[in-house]
């Protein structure tokens, strides 16, 4: 639990299912089987152990189009959903930023460059 506690402080603004349901205007279960297709991961929190996606996942026009492939190479490179989180949301100095800034900034291939590094 201590290992996602980090994750939640880290990410700041979460969303429930039903809340990207809402914000996505589709019905829960299409969201689930978003996460079911990689193109959203969701972690569980709190006692309740409720699901729920970082809110920078989800852009004006729904999803972040460049999240999927950088979930599949972070998977790829043996990283669990809330590691993940914690990559996408963990400042780096380098860039500067965080990757998931520079993924919204429509920076994918350089991510993803950084993201398949990990993997070796």
């Amino acid at each position: 639990m201590e290992q996602r506690d980090d994750v939640e402080a880290l990410v700041g603004s979460w969303l429930t299912l039903p809340d990207v349901a809402e914000q996505l205007d589709v019905i829960v279960t299409r969201v689930h089987n978003l996460i079911k297709e990689r193109q959203l991961i969701d972690v569980r929190l709190g006692e309740e152990q409720i699901r729920y996606v970082p809110a920078e996942f989800l852009t004006d026009q729904g999803v972040l189009k460049s999240l999927r492939g950088t979930i599949m190479v972070l998977q790829d490179a043996g990283f669990d959903d809330v590691e993940i989180i914690r990559w996408l949301f963990t400042e780096d100095d380098s860039l500067p930023g965080r990757p998931i800034d520079a993924l919204r900034a429509g920076r994918k291939t350089e991510i993803r460059r950084r993201a398949q590094a990990m993997g070796w």
